[in-house]
């Protein structure tokens, strides 16, 4: 080749590589409702600047997934500047910059939902304190006394899970901090969900359980007054593990009952465990790890419709015989609730950071073959090798494009995901108080209808509040202890506080 071709060839080269790509274009509104998710965390690039926030819709759309779950909350910090939880300290996010206001306002043109992530409980995990004196770990942290102490201490004296301090949710103040967060991140931002992540009690117990943790005192008091307990009770004692597995599903409820007051058309949903091997029946469901070992009844928030999405963490790898059948298990199960909880989709999580990329493409046709939606963990770490440190994402996640919207691809054609019916939204809430000094947490709350027929029950959290998001259209009452409330017909598309309830 001549040296002016070659010069015009470079010049050419130069021209094309500095040009624009195209505009990703905006999912079809004819296209087929398959709910296709992708998670993006906040321990590496993804959100964190405007050009991250360019690159992830484009490889979004360019994936042909249609919802995006955002880890906006990490440890008590919010990835946003309008929210009960101070903005990060994270020095990768420019000053003044949104995230979350960034990533909606590019995504929802192209028809990709955001999807608010925070982890629960997870509230700090460095030896510098926070900046912000308003976050929770420097007003409730390890170093304060008595009620103001909001931190999760386990049966040994242990006072982190790992590296991290948690917030207990037997604490009844830590417990409304939580909702908050979530509840102040739907009153400012159009986001199209919210999405638990560790709303449990925290791992690092023996296989299977018992569970060790939730030993913070305040919610140890509450425990005794409630149930007339004395003293400090094991792990494995049956009624202590069934009330710390009742503070978490009440967590959920009273949040899902915040969110959909302030917005009935918000997803909520929550990132849940699977741990080891799945049931293959609701009664064996009590069996499992998730159950015992974490104390996570997510079952019960299924059937109580205190979720939209249960986006199972399905994490296992497809070449390991035994962690493939238990996938097939954990997702056969699921598929089973989308029959018996229709209103709840459920959606088998995919450790695509574990599995090379056709084991992916494996669980992502079988996923779908049971008509589950699916989600990959994660953006940053599309595959195996990426998590390895053997290749980077900007290498893989085209690969990984390719394999599921090329020809034959199980995401050929594009998909689209929309936001639960607000009308179809029936729910009551309410608090009880007492004449005396009796406990308001732990009492049992009944739904009866006219007939006196019990349709559902619940228990009050530590403040009284209770409610119930899946209300017939008729004529209902609570219940509680001998003492009714008057009846009310729920109206469509929207939470009904009930006036107050005086026990004796």
């Amino acid at each position: 080749m001549n040296t002016v071709l070659l010069s015009a060839v470079l010049s050419l080269s130069v021209v094309a590589s500095a040009q624009t790509p195209p505009a990703p274009t905006p999912i079809p509104q004819g296209a087929p409702v398959e709910l296709r998710g992708l998670w993006v965390d906040a321990f590496g690039p993804g959100i964190k600047t405007p050009a991250e926030v360019d690159q992830l819709v484009a490889d979004a759309r360019a994936m042909n997934v249609n919802v995006i779950f955002a880890q906006v909350g990490r440890r008590g910090d919010c990835y946003c500047l309008k929210a009960a939880m101070p903005p990060t300290d994270d020095p990768a996010v420019p000053a003044g910059f949104d995230p979350l206001a960034d990533l909606i306002e590019k995504a929802h043109p192209l028809g990709l939902q955001v999807h608010a992530w925070i982890i629960t409980t997870a509230i700090w995990n460095s030896p510098t304190p926070p900046k912000s004196p308003a976050h929770a770990f420097n007003a409730h942290g390890p170093d304060r006394a008595g009620q103001g102490n909001w931190i999760l201490g386990k049966f040994d004296g242990t006072v982190k899970a790992g590296s991290d301090w948690l917030l207990d949710p037997g604490h009844p103040d830590a417990a409304e901090y939580i909702r908050n967060m979530y509840v102040s991140v739907v009153r400012n931002y159009d986001v199209d969900g919210i999405q638990f992540d560790r709303v449990r009690y925290p791992d690092f117990n023996p296989v299977g359980g018992p569970n060790g943790w939730g030993y913070n005192e305040t919610a140890l008091a509450r425990f005794r007054a409630e149930t007339g307990a004395s003293g400090t009770p094991a792990p494995e004692d049956p009624a202590w593990a069934a009330w710390r597995r009742a503070q978490v599903t009440n967590l959920v409820r009273d949040t899902a009952l915040a969110v959909k007051a302030v917005r009935p058309d918000v997803s909520v949903n929550a990132a849940t465990i699977t741990y080891g091997a799945g049931p293959t029946t609701d009664e064996g469901f009590t069996g499992t790890r998730t159950y015992n070992e974490v104390l996570q009844d997510w079952l019960t928030w299924v059937r109580e419709g205190y979720l939209d999405l249960n986006v199972m963490m399905n994490y296992k790898r497809d070449f390991v015989p035994e962690q493939a059948g238990w996938f097939n298990t954990w997702a056969a199960y699921a598929a089973g609730l989308r029959v018996r909880s229709p209103e709840v989709t459920q959606v088998s999580g995919a450790s695509i950071y574990l599995n090379d990329q056709a084991s992916t493409l494996n669980q992502v046709r079988k996923t779908r073959g049971l008509g589950l939606g699916w989600a990959g963990y994660s953006y940053r770490t599309p595959d195996a090798d990426v998590n390895a440190g053997k290749r980077t994402p900007a290498e893989v996640l085209p690969e990984l494009t390719a394999r599921l919207t090329g020809p034959g691809g199980p995401f050929a054609s594009p998909a689209r995901w929309v936001r639960p019916d607000a009308a179809a939204l029936r729910a009551l809430r309410g608090t009880v108080t007492t004449a005396g000094t009796a406990p308001l947490g732990g009492r049992t709350v009944r739904l009866l209808a006219e007939s006196g027929e019990e349709l559902a029950h619940t228990t009050t959290n530590g403040l009284g509040g209770y409610g119930f998001l899946r209300v017939p259209d008729r004529a209902v009452r609570v219940e509680v202890g001998g003492v009714t409330g008057e009846p009310v017909t729920a109206p469509a598309g929207r939470v009904t506080d009930l006036p107050v309830l005086t026990l004796p």
